[in-house]
């Protein structure tokens, strides 16, 4: 069915074309969404006739948000490690390994209850593209299940066998590489668009990042990296020089560092829910767009270093503590993360974008930073199909 959302008092389109600024803002607009695309933008009142009609009763609409950083197939939780890390205790890469002792004892039906859980509750909250990363098996067969499981539901998918080195390879780092880079890569690669590496201290240095990414590419995959969250390194230049989609995290950057990006088609992901859960200091996005780097926000959603799914929330951090103005950490979680997917067909809302929708309680986007904490989406369209309300029931 088509579907008429009319008398929209502020409409966020991403498309300067359309209205005001770099984010295209319509006033007293209108929206119809057909056949899972928007076939038409316009002045309230005067949108062709739909089978439907909702009255946004002057809220502000907006694209979905697209969270282009997650680890979602996972067992359990880690909440002792995060009291322990508010009482001083830093973070480091060394938890993964309890989340995959956990993963591997799950049956296949407990991931994918878990999976869809998170994914529900990403769309309650306005999440309407997901990007779902492995990382928690570390074996051949629990790499290839977590992608699997992953393609279900999510729409970009990642391997990412290169997380951490397993208890089983703790002496032989090498063999873990050759390994990810060979069978499980064949195993995981059919399900997957993505190839990513932890490239950090703890995880993988750049001889055996280039493995794995050059492995990933050979197998028909796209490089994005996790790079620069605990210190100054590699992670980046590497991200640049291999053309990969996305840096993720970009905490600690040189100033040929932020060159490189700004010189590249690489986005740099940031992703203040982890800065928050970890008390590590947080990426500088003011200095990163002020030199004209494309960024993108994302929840990073995981047991560990970040168990949040709300895009809202790292909106307000990113406004509140990374220097990002509401306008911009607004078109970083819906047009930034579209690029670092590299999407053309979400994040925005003009015609022939997929009809991917939601609506504040409110009359403008600037209360997602304005009113932190406070649910404020109200209703949530995917693809033109409309999504259950953000409360249960």
């Amino acid at each position: 069915m088509s579907t008429l959302i009319d008398d929209i008092g502020e409409l966020v389109t991403n498309e300067p074309e359309l209205g005001d600024g770099p984010l295209g803002i319509v006033r007293d607009a209108a929206l119809v969404l057909d056949e899972g695309k928007v076939a038409w933008v316009g002045p309230a009142g005067r949108a062709p006739a739909a089978d439907e009609v909702y009255d946004a009763a002057g809220r502000a609409v907006l694209p979905g948000f697209v969270d282009s950083h997650a680890h979602l197939v996972f067992a359990g939780e880690r909440a002792e490690e995060f009291a322990a890390r508010m009482s001083g205790r830093p973070y480091s890469a060394g938890g993964i390994r309890t989340t995959v002792a956990r993963t591997r004892a799950a049956t296949d039906d407990e991931l994918r209850a878990n999976l869809r859980r998170l994914v529900d509750e990403m769309a309650r909250q306005g999440t309407t593209t997901v990007e779902c990363k492995s990382g928690y098996g570390l074996t051949v067969a629990d790499e290839a299940r977590a992608v699997r499981l992953a393609a279900e539901v999510a729409d970009e998918v990642t391997f990412l066998g290169a997380h951490v080195v397993p208890p089983e390879y703790a002496d032989d780092s090498g063999g873990y590489v050759r390994l990810v880079s060979s069978e499980m890569l064949a195993a995981c690669a059919p399900h997957a668009r993505w190839i990513d590496v932890f490239c950090e201290r703890g995880a993988f240095d750049e001889e055996q990042t280039r493995t794995v990414l050059e492995a990933g590419v050979k197998a028909g995959l796209t490089p994005r990296l996790h790079a620069n969250q605990l210190g100054y390194g590699p992670g980046v230049a590497l991200a640049v020089e291999y053309g990969a989609a996305s840096a993720d995290h970009c905490t600690f950057l040189t100033d040929e560092d932020v060159a490189a990006l700004a010189g590249s088609g690489t986005v740099a992901t940031l992703l203040p829910g982890v800065e928050f859960s970890t008390r590590q200091p947080y990426p500088d996005a003011r200095r990163l767009v002020d030199a004209g780097v494309t960024v993108a926000l994302a929840t990073d959603c995981n047991p560990g270093s970040c168990y949040t799914s709300s895009m809202p929330f790292c909106i307000a951090v990113a406004v509140r503590d990374m220097r990002m103005t509401p306008e911009e950490a607004v078109w970083s979680a819906t047009a930034g993360g579209a690029r670092a997917l590299r999407r053309t067909d979400v994040g925005r809302l003009g015609v022939g974008a997929r009809a991917d929708v939601l609506v504040l309680d409110a009359p403008s986007y600037l209360h997602l930073a304005y009113r932190p904490g406070v649910p404020q989406v109200t209703d949530v369209w995917k693809t033109g199909v409309r999504v259950r309300s953000p409360q249960p029931g």
